[in-house]
């Protein structure tokens, strides 16, 4: 299997499919880069080169003890981009992963980036605090992180439903679907899973935002009960110097499956662009 190496000898499992203009896709919390089949698949059949990686702790990278802090995964997005050369790139981050490039893009200067997208991002800040006062309450973190040392596979379960807006009158998500998201989920170790929710809740990014020098869009789910978009996405999209918010009618947070093909259409548009 691929790997590239870290600064710290941690190893990241990496699918780089097609050819053509890079684009590179960064999962989100608690999955692994199998969360973006869909658009991995069609968006390397358009003639694009699509990387994607499993982020330390998670999927088939390695588990170290430590490093699950938003500097070191900048720094490990650095050793994609330099390992596999990568120039005129397109970030893409989901949920957690748009921490990354928010961090990249500040930390990192933006190097070899060309466009940028967040999707259902955790930016700008998540955290309600004395200056962000609408924002999500420590508590609901707290249990969070008390229900994955309690039960993690029956907590990952239940979040999955709430994940895809899975319920009673909504047939769009398969058992399956969520049966796929836990089988990805667990294989995170229990120390990466419980260090991430610290750390896509507590990191500040709006000092991260003006480094977002190029064109950037902004995707979000109007009924995301994970990252709701009056918390995120229109906060981040108004702070980023010309950034274009794309908001999806009652999509979930999930929307990599659930609006997947209109996320496609709208990905690889703005790729072309």
């Amino acid at each position: 299997m691929p790997f590239i190496e870290t600064a710290d000898k941690t190893t990241l499992f990496y699918n780089d499919w097609g050819s053509g203009p890079p684009v590179v896709l960064i999962h989100g919390w608690p999955l692994d880069s199998d969360m973006w089949e869909y658009q991995s698949t069609f968006l390397a059949s358009q003639g694009l080169r699509v990387v994607a990686y499993d982020r330390r702790g998670f999927g088939r990278s390695s588990q170290p003890w430590t490093g699950y802090d938003y500097d070191t995964f900048a720094d490990d997005l650095k050793a994609v981009m330099d390992g596999l050369n990568l120039e005129g790139a397109t970030l893409v981050g989901f949920s957690m992963g748009g921490g990354e490039v928010a961090r990249y893009m500040s930390r990192h200067d933006g190097a070899r980036v060309a466009k940028a997208v967040l999707v259902a991002a955790v930016t700008p800040y998540m955290l309600q605090a004395p200056d962000n006062p609408d924002g999500v309450p420590r508590s609901t973190f707290d249990g969070m992180v008390e229900g994955l040392q309690k039960d993690r596979p029956h907590f990952l379960a239940t979040f999955g439903k709430q994940f895809f807006g899975a319920g009673m009158l909504n047939f769009t998500v398969t058992a399956e679907i969520l049966q796929w998201s836990l089988m990805m989920a667990m294989l995170g170790s229990p120390k990466a899973t419980l260090d991430c929710v610290r750390a896509f809740s507590e990191t500040d990014f709006r000092g991260d935002m003006a480094a977002f020098r190029v064109p950037t869009l902004v995707i979000h789910g109007n009924s995301d009960a994970t990252v709701p978009v009056e918390k995120s996405g229109r906060i981040a999209a108004k702070m980023i110097p010309g950034a274009q918010l794309l908001e999806y009618s009652g999509a979930p947070h999930g929307l990599f499956f659930t609006e997947k093909d209109r996320l496609n259409q709208d990905l690889l548009a703005f790729v072309r662009r």
